[in-house]
């Protein structure tokens, strides 16, 4: 075959723009990003949604500037370059997320994780192909594809929050990070 993918080759992952408000819960983040390291996606961002989630860390008194640091090391590509007359086009109910629609459309990303959907209209994101999903059901999608590995994800940070010193089970911290499809998904064979 000339391609260089054959006929069984499984297909590219999607490609989706992790918004701030998806980066700054720990639990989320964490989450997210051990799906993307075990290659379920490939996340997308911009520098100014990494601002955004720095700057609520610095509210809630932490400091993400190492972890920033650390994805822009791990995912060099991921951030998607500023189109400012991409920016200019677009219209939100929020004026202040056309920037991140515009990250997802120049990031090339198929989806924009986002627990705002209100403020991201299917109608007017279908215009460039791009669809927002909540984290929630975003990971069961992911997990629907590879249980197991999501599984594996999921164990690894509710093990890294045991050990910082969380005492929760894992459906009420998957629940308290705001997933709880996720949390019945993972846990109904438990």
């Amino acid at each position: 075959m000339d391609n260089d993918r054959g006929h069984d080759a499984a297909p590219d992952p999607p490609r989706a723009l992790l918004d701030a408000c998806v980066l700054y819960p720990d639990i989320l983040r964490r989450l997210l990003l051990g799906a993307a390291d075990a290659g379920l996606f490939v996340p997308v961002w911009s520098e100014r949604v990494l601002d955004e989630w720095s700057r609520a860390a610095a509210r809630a008194g932490s400091d993400a500037a190492a972890e920033i640091l650390a994805l822009r090391q791990r995912w060099p590509a991921a951030a998607a370059p500023r189109d400012r007359s991409l920016e200019a086009r677009l219209t939100l109910p929020d004026p202040g997320d056309v920037h991140v629609l515009a990250a997802a459309i120049a990031g090339r990303a198929d989806v924009l994780v986002t627990r705002n959907l209100r403020d991201f209209p299917a109608r007017v994101l279908a215009r460039d192909g791009v669809r927002a999903v909540h984290p929630d059901g975003f990971l069961v999608g992911l997990w629907q594809r590879a249980p197991e590995t999501v599984a594996a994800v999921a164990r690894a940070v509710h093990d890294a929050a045991r050990r910082a010193g969380s005492p929760l089970a894992p459906r009420t911290l998957w629940r308290r990070a705001g997933l709880p499809r996720l949390a019945k998904a993972l846990c109904a064979g438990a």
